[in-house]
């Protein structure tokens, strides 16, 4: 049985009324229980919790250092491409969007990835929009084996493909998978997504057991917040990180709580998901899955990514760039315009072609970062806050 069968019987709207009519008294109790279900996680993520904020928090920070120690794993997005053929309303890629696109050749990766090597990075996350004509398991595969021998943990997060697709990029040398669900809501997950293959909801709900039958060694998931209702939401990723911890459990899991940020289509929330609710939620979600690590991008501002840096989180990106090129300008001079999937011409002195301050390309990036301090001085006030940086925790040569 795969996780779309138990999704389909899960009684979400239950658990959602429980959490929004849960009292003082049941969170006091699912509190302090050492193995909290479904069941209590739905009272932690309710309104009634948010007035015991602080023992949360409390317990929260109690069970991440006894489980991971005083340490936060840093990583950094290396993108690709931006090309796609989904359209998808909340992202700046959307194949409708009128942006720059471009693909980098696997030199060019290289280049990106070894700037990001004199950083200090040794954990990057390889990302990619989904355009079969561009972004071929071929082309992942060597990507991977271009960047293995210097960048020892390289992960992904290309669109869903089927486990054979998967085994050649193992084989030279990724070891981790991250699938976003974006909204666990079918009826919103439909709205959202109104062309291409990502409009196959449980084909991609799917995908992180695909990718460990394949050999991947880390899952990550997640939903994007500002789709739907955020308990709902959480309440679903939730018990898909149960579920692959039970059913994947060579694998380490990770969950992502990104927020919806400003893009190219300029989309507009339809939920919201607060800072205080956001803290919650983390503190929730380590209670109820201790053993699962627990991602903050730099879509969050950098005052509330210090906050919550020692209440549940371990892994954390830094300096990053949501455009292919980001980091040294790669690929610039082979940009070009699409408008609805068809490329079109620019002339020599448009508009588009300025330069951005303080970007090194005009590709288009997926989305605005909101914490734009260099990794070093993020991994300065990790030190501060009495935590250490963790550059490299893994190397092949572990397991050869």
């Amino acid at each position: 049985m795969s996780f779309v069968a138990e999704f389909n019987v899960l009684p979400l709207d239950i658990l959602l009324k429980r959490s929004q009519t849960a009292d003082v008294r049941a969170v006091h109790e699912s509190l302090g229980k050492p193995h909290p279900t479904l069941a209590d996680f739905a009272q932690l993520i309710s309104p009634a919790a948010g007035e015991l904020l602080e023992p949360l928090c409390r317990r929260s920070q109690t069970l991440t250092r006894q489980r991971f120690g005083k340490v936060i794993r840093l990583f950094a997005p290396l993108y690709l491409s931006n090309e796609c053929i989904n359209n998808c309303k909340y992202c700046g890629f959307s194949r409708d969007n009128a942006i720059l696109r471009v693909t980098l050749s696997v030199d060019e990766v290289r280049r990106e990835a070894r700037a990001l090597a004199a950083q200090g990075f040794r954990n990057i996350l390889l990302v990619a929009g989904e355009h079969p004509k561009f972004v071929s398991n071929g082309y992942m595969a060597e990507c991977v084996a271009a960047l293995h021998e210097e960048i020892p943990s390289l992960s992904l997060e290309v669109g869903p493909m089927e486990t054979d697709e998967y085994r050649p990029m193992v084989a030279a040398g990724a070891e981790g998978l991250v699938v976003y669900q974006e909204t666990y809501n079918r009826d919103v997950y439909g709205e959202m997504h109104t062309a291409g293959p990502k409009q196959n909801f449980d084909w991609r709900l799917e995908t992180p057991e695909r990718a460990y039958a394949a050999g991947f060694r880390r899952l990550g998931i997640g939903a994007l917040f500002g789709l739907a209702d955020w308990r709902a939401e959480a309440l679903a990723v939730a018990s898909h990180a149960d579920y692959l911890l039970r059913h994947c459990w060579k694998a380490q899991v990770t969950i992502s709580l990104p927020r919806l940020r400003p893009c190219a289509g300029e989309f507009q929330p339809l939920t919201s998901l607060g800072d205080r609710e956001l803290v919650q939620l983390v503190c929730a979600l380590r209670l109820f899955l201790p053993d699962v690590g627990i991602v903050l991008s730099t879509r969050e501002p950098a005052k509330l990514r210090d906050g919550l840096l020692s209440l549940g989180i371990t892994h954390a990106s830094a300096g990053s760039h949501t455009e292919p090129g980001g980091y040294t300008g790669a690929g610039k001079e082979k940009i070009h315009k699409t408008e609805r999937g068809r490329i079109v011409e620019l002339a020599e002195n448009a508009s588009e072609w300025a330069a951005t301050e303080g970007r090194t390309t005009n590709a288009t990036g997926q989305f605005d970062i909101a914490d734009t301090r260099p990794p070093e001085e993020v991994a300065e006030q990790i030190r501060r806050l009495g935590y250490e940086p963790v550059w490299k925790d893994w190397d092949a040569a572990l397991t050869t």
